[in-house]
């Protein structure tokens, strides 16, 4: 794990010896009783959080048109936060999971895909985002054996971001902060380490390019791109989902194939494009787990990246 940049005060360590306290009592809870709590709480945050609400409501509203009626968007974004509410209380969960204990719960998928792609020794670029339970995604892979690095942005909170880094690298996954993750992330792919990188979000214009995501252009982080044009490390879609019936999918999808214009721009813009489309294919399965919160799309009158046609 990387060095910090400060250590944290005597409060902030408090703090987090609280935090971590309230996170094992909610892991107490029956899983199906902490489900139930976490609706009306969720229930509760969707009235009362007209700001969140709003956004969800809109970016739903956006992405499927009139393939939603208002009142299903409205269904939809209210689970929207309750999925958001389960999370919290499935961290807790984790917290009490011995190995043994912990791999009852998961089934896995397309392992072979992240299999071969190690075999390529040069790493593997893990392509993935905020949907399902996205912080025992790293867990659900290091328990393969496939050591495991990822990329994070730091929490403003010093006592929250310290607690969130300890259960992350619990299971031995290295963590580079976001604005000092390059060295870090070509350590690991010399290592042949499997590195996390999460996608869906905003990324401004410093270090974002324009993709299509639901039909919109949406800046979007070209670091991906760059470390897989630079590396030659394969690209794996990789995603933990909740199911009904109270199991986790561990989602391992086939590599995407890294197209080569012989323009370096164009390479960057047609590749991320593909991982958006990645992005919004598993998105579009469990729409209700995917993080609609968040202002995605801040882009306007800017065109999307060019589209391959077929052939070309």
């Amino acid at each position: 794990m990387e060095k910090r940049k400060s250590v944290p005060g005597l409060f902030d360590r408090a703090l987090y010896r609280l935090i971590r306290c309230i996170f094992l009592l909610l892991g107490r809870i029956d899983p199906d009783r902490a489900g139930r709590i976490a609706d009306r709480i969720g229930g509760i945050w969707f009235a009362l959080d007209g700001r969140h609400r709003k956004v969800t409501m809109g970016n739903l509203s956006a992405a499927y048109g009139d393939g939603l009626s208002p009142e299903a968007t409205r269904r939809m974004a209210r689970r929207v936060f309750c999925h958001i509410c389960r999370i919290v209380f499935e961290i807790g969960w984790s917290m009490h999971l011995g190995e043994r204990r912990f791999v009852k719960h998961f089934r896995i998928y397309g392992a072979d895909h992240i299999r071969a792609a190690r075999k390529k020794d040069r790493g593997v670029l893990i392509l993935t985002a905020h949907i399902g339970n996205w912080e025992l995604l790293i867990a659900a892979a290091a328990m393969m054996g496939i050591p495991v690095s990822a990329v994070y942005r730091p929490l403003d909170l010093a006592a929250l971001d310290l607690f969130f880094s300890d259960t992350r690298s619990r299971s031995g996954a290295r963590l580079y902060p976001k604005k000092e993750a390059m060295r870090g992330i070509l350590r690991g792919l010399r290592n042949n380490e499997a590195v996390g990188i999460l996608l869906d979000q905003h990324a401004g214009s410093s270090v974002g390019v324009p993709a299509d995501f639901f039909g919109r252009p949406a800046s979007t982080n070209m670091g991906l791109a760059l470390m897989a044009r630079r590396t030659g490390a394969p690209v794996i879609p990789a995603f933990l989902v909740r199911e009904k019936d109270g199991l986790y999918s561990v989602l391992f999808e086939p590599e995407v194939p890294f197209i080569n214009t012989g323009d370096s721009r164009r390479d960057i813009l047609e590749n991320t494009q593909l991982y958006n489309r990645a992005l919004e294919s598993v998105i579009r399965k469990y729409p209700e787990q995917w993080f609609w919160v968040h202002r995605r799309w801040k882009l306007k009158n800017t065109q999307s990246a060019p589209q391959r046609q077929p052939g070309r």
